[in-house]
């Protein structure tokens, strides 16, 4: 699937520590029906060959509704399920190896959590920056906070999108309005919600005023 930054609109990122009421895959069903754009699957704890299959699951789901699939961390995972791209964090996998194992025409995102992690992404091959946390996320208890200045400067210093993360939800997500993100990562601001089509809904006509020009 060719990228292309319109994806980052609303990127629902998963985290099995919501489900509950709800199977994963249901909850990720609701999220794509809804309206996300982009799906990362994040799982922290499962052994490969759990991983594996509930991405092939997932993967099934995100074909059906024409949505990329993104596998955190794996490059094993995405290219054993054939998802769209991988996303890696400053301590994993370096940009330019995952590049080199998943070739041009998959989707590689990278985060950065300044302007020369996101100057050295771009040039080590990112499609897409992920930046945060932006404000105090359930998820990542020990993030360090990103002012809206830093988010600001980072996505005016590389010409690939960037993607605000980190404790985003309907009640916050507007105040992202002027920094340049082409988007939004959500994770409990989607996941952790009884109603998840209700919050996607939300999110994503906020989503639209705040990137617009």
């Amino acid at each position: 699937m060719k990228f292309h930054k319109d994806m980052l609109l609303l990127y629902g990122v998963t985290d099995p520590a919501f489900t509950g009421e709800k199977t994963l895959t249901e909850q990720i069903e609701e999220a794509l029906c809804a309206g996300v754009t982009l799906l990362q699957l994040r799982e922290k704890s499962l052994d490969k060959s759990a991983f594996l299959e509930e991405a092939l699951l997932v993967r099934e789901l995100t074909k059906h509704y024409g949505i990329p699939l993104i596998i955190n961390d794996d490059v094993d995972i995405a290219l054993k399920c054939g998802a769209d791209g991988v996303h890696v964090g400053q301590d994993d996998l370096s940009p330019l190896e995952v590049r080199r194992l998943i070739g041009p025409d998959r989707i590689l995102g990278v985060t950065a959590k300044n302007v020369s992690q996101a100057k050295k992404a771009f040039m080590d091959g990112a499609d897409y920056i992920g930046s945060g946390a932006i404000f105090p996320s359930p998820t990542k208890k020990d993030a360090i906070p990103l002012t809206l200045e830093q988010l600001s400067a980072i996505c005016r210093s590389v010409p690939i999108p960037v993607t605000a993360i980190g404790g985003i939800n309907s009640e916050n997500v507007s105040s992202l309005k002027g920094t340049g993100v082409a988007g939004a990562a959500v994770v409990s601001g989607i996941f952790g919600q009884k109603d998840i089509t209700a919050a996607v809904h939300r999110l994503k006509e906020q989503l639209l005023k705040v990137v617009s020009p």
